[in-house]
């Protein structure tokens, strides 16, 4: 199994960063379009959330896992409920796994 992967269901923490550097390393990324809750992601336009929300769904991960990924970037919306920044993760804590739609699939494994 994928570390990574361990480190999440141990409930460890992990960084957005090393998640991210993970993905660069191990999957080709092609940026797509992608629908969370009720906003609208252009191709190319956060392109973290997109290999992240990516990579949680082809290893099926549940919500709270999947939030582990953002790392600091998560901690931050909890510390500020009532803020706009981070509006993916905001979303995708609202509305879950049932409105993440992508245009096509943005990770291959290589």
């Amino acid at each position: 199994m994928d570390l990574l992967i361990q480190k999440i269901i141990k409930q460890e923490n992990v960084t957005f960063e090393e998640v991210i550097a993970h993905i660069d390393a191990n999957y080709v990324f092609t940026p797509t379009a992608f629908k969370n809750g009720n906003q609208l992601n252009e191709e190319g336009q956060n392109n973290g959330s997109c290999k992240i929300f990516s990579f949680a769904l082809l290893h099926q991960l549940d919500k709270e896992q999947t939030l582990q990924l953002f790392g600091k970037f998560y901690q931050d919306v909890l510390d500020t409920p009532d803020a706009i920044d981070h509006q993916n993760i905001r979303n995708f804590m609202e509305f879950g796994w049932d409105e993440i739609k992508f245009e096509k699939d943005p990770l291959q494994l290589i």
